[in-house]
């Protein structure tokens, strides 16, 4: 199907969904789904959990909605819907709070929030998602607000449906003129939510405060009908078209809450509070909507220390927002923004971005007072690593050590804006690690907002991120020496579960040739664990785990190769390298190799191109890079 048709089929679609009828009608769709009637904060709470939710292994949870979007903040997300919007779709007292999203820039709390109003539109289509309004209603009321007062406890013990909030004064005059005050003849009508379209989704943005009027928010008269009608307090007069009119029943978004002049942020005392705001000449408006505001820990603190914003103040929930600590999800977040920008095209050598990420969240990091753990240990904790020595638990007691750890730091668009610059000063349609890293430091003194130390700081970062990029490209270049070799790695592995089998069992070896008895060669062993870390003390239960894991393949009756247990894999390929290094270093490093070393260098460049992920001017570089290493 072309571009046209699956147009015509999408608007064919929604105009299915479409339906009206009276509210005598609309009541026999609630005794049917009461869950048409739910609230702002139950209707977010439920398009959540509509898309899924999993929980890890260690009894988080995690909410599918957010995946491949926002990456490395799980806590802050779970937190903000367990917390505020779980607890307010129950009618807790926190739906009455403005939810302050606050984080550093760039730490994707525009992100969550747009992500939210997508969310709500695409669910206003669902049946579960429905939403029912006053026919021709400019803030889309709830109809059940036709409701008298006197009869909501009788339509909650008939529905189980309990109504919040008043019939708003142009409907009230319309139910009088246009229905005779017969309710079960007003009209209601579906509606979808569209922030282009201004219904159910409103936006707030701060400007001059001189020039901004808080007809923005509330509506304003119109002051062509005050002679057909007489009067500015008849409804009629009035545009009901401000931001809080339009967001009636879905989500207010406040851009930068906190820059707003103090008399737009009153408004908002009563709506979080009393569900109500006040318009014009009228009584007070009821309200439904959900009001998200973001802005930065530093506006944060200066409107918290004016003694004039303690009302406000109480009235607020902060979700805090942290930059990403973990390299991976660091990682995914570049690959995001490429893949939405104009660099897709260009070939980014395998680790480029994963290098930037550990500088980058080095830079996030703080430092602990735990003993033995330095900025790289925490990092890779935090990424999911083992780390001898540490557990788990280590990971926990770290987190709560600093609360506001990730407030600070490099931030996503610093990383991708150097990436861009190094392509350009590169010139060509590849770059690697070394690029990145380069076009990363070059930068820090163009960043008006870093300081002279950090800058100093971030260098030593920066250096601690190639160092760690030297042992990956070693690996790499390793792995595809190693494949040529394979037999020699096998052996090795064999010979490596013989001598461990023979310490375990406290059983002695048979030479094949002599026949004699030979003890387990410790020496052997330890020359393979030893690439891995496996310290003295450890290598017992390391040895162990290896003769369970042969234990388990055998009872399933599968056979333990050298692709079975992955840190074994490791120290086997570290180990094998070493003995090559020397083979490595002739054949990386000359200029002019002859045929046998010629074969062996576009061997292991086939094999980085294929299944390594490079291109062939990467897979260059690395091998003259690795050679370089070796050779110093």
């Amino acid at each position: 199907m072309d571009i046209l048709s699956k147009m015509k089929d999408y608007r064919h679609e929604h105009e299915k969904l479409k339906w009206e009828g009276t509210f005598r009608e609309y009541l026999e769709i609630l005794k049917e789904r009461p869950e048409v009637a739910q609230t702002a904060h139950s209707r977010m709470y439920n398009m959540i959990k509509s898309h899924g939710i999993e929980e890890n292994e260690d009894g988080s949870k995690a909410y599918k909605f957010f995946n491949n979007s926002i990456f490395g903040v799980e806590d802050s997300i779970e937190r903000l819907v367990e917390e505020y919007f779980h607890s307010a779709a129950r009618r807790l007292d926190v739906r009455k709070r403005i939810l302050l999203l606050m984080g550093p820039v760039s730490g994707g709390k525009s992100t969550l929030v747009n992500m939210l109003k997508r969310g709500l539109e695409q669910f206003s289509y669902s049946d579960e998602g429905a939403v029912y309004a006053i026919k021709g209603c400019p803030m889309q009321e709830d109809p059940l607000h036709l409701i008298p007062h006197h009869l909501r406890e009788d339509f909650f013990s008939e529905y189980g449906i309990r109504i919040e909030g008043a019939l708003s004064p142009l409907n009230t005059m319309r139910l009088e003129e246009e229905y005779g005050n017969r309710v079960e003849d007003v009209m209601v009508e579906r509606i979808f939510f569209s922030e282009d379209k201004r219904t159910g989704i409103g936006t707030f943005s701060p400007s001059d405060p001189k020039s901004q009027d808080i007809a923005d928010l509330t509506g304003s008269i119109d002051f062509s009908t005050i002679a057909e009608y007489g009067s500015e307090s008849d409804p009629r007069a009035y545009r009901f078209d401000g931001e809080l009119n339009k967001a009636n029943r879905g989500l207010m978004e406040f851009q930068e809450m906190l820059k707003c002049d103090e008399k737009f942020l009153w408004h908002l005392l009563s709506l979080t509070q009393e569900g109500n705001f006040k318009a014009g000449r009228f009584a007070l408006i009821s309200a439904d909507e959900l009001i998200v505001a973001h802005t930065n820990e530093a506006e944060y603190r200066t409107f918290i220390n004016n003694k004039k914003n303690e009302a406000l103040h109480s009235r607020i929930i902060v979700m805090n927002v942290p930059y990403n600590l973990k390299v991976t999800e660091e990682e995914r977040i570049y690959e995001k923004m490429i893949r939405e920008s104009d660099m897709a095209h260009v070939h980014i050598a395998p680790h480029a971005l994963k290098t930037a990420a550990i500088f980058t969240v080095l830079t996030r990091l703080k430092d602990s007072k735990h003993q033995g753990i330095d900025l790289v240990k925490k990092m890779k904790l935090y990424d999911g690593q083992v780390v001898e020595g540490f557990k788990e638990q280590d990971v926990i007691e770290l987190r709560k050590e600093h609360q506001d750890e990730g407030m600070t730091g490099i931030d996503p668009r610093y990383v991708i804006n150097r990436i861009s610059s190094a392509i350009i000063r590169k010139n060509s349609k590849s770059i690697n690690a070394l690029d990145v890293l380069r076009a990363l430091k070059d930068g820090l003194s163009q960043h008006a907002s870093i300081s002279k130390d950090d800058r100093e700081r971030y260098q030593d970062f920066i250096s601690v991120a190639r160092k760690e990029y030297d042992e990956i490209a070693k690996q790499e270049v390793q792995k595809a020496f190693v494949y040529s070799y394979e037999e020699s790695a096998k052996t090795m592995l064999n010979n490596y579960l013989d001598n461990v089998e023979a310490f375990c069992n406290n059983q002695k070896l048979y030479d094949p040739i002599t026949g004699d008895e030979l003890s387990a060669d410790e020496k052997l062993m330890r020359s393979i664990e030893e690439q891995i870390g496996i310290s003295e003390n450890a290598k017992k239960a390391f040895r162990e785990e290896i003769l369970i894991r042969i234990s388990a393949y055998a009872r399933k009756g599968h056979k333990f190769d050298y692709n079975s247990h992955e840190r074994l894999r490791e120290a086997i390929q570290k180990k094998l390298f070493a003995d090559l290094k020397d083979v490595v270093k002739i054949t990386t490093s000359v200029s002019t190799p002859d045929e046998s070393q010629l074969k062996k260098i576009n061997e292991v460049i086939a094999r980085l191109v294929d299944e390594h992920g490079y291109n062939t001017t990467s897979a260059n570089e690395l091998l003259k890079y690795v050679g370089s290493l070796l050779n110093r």
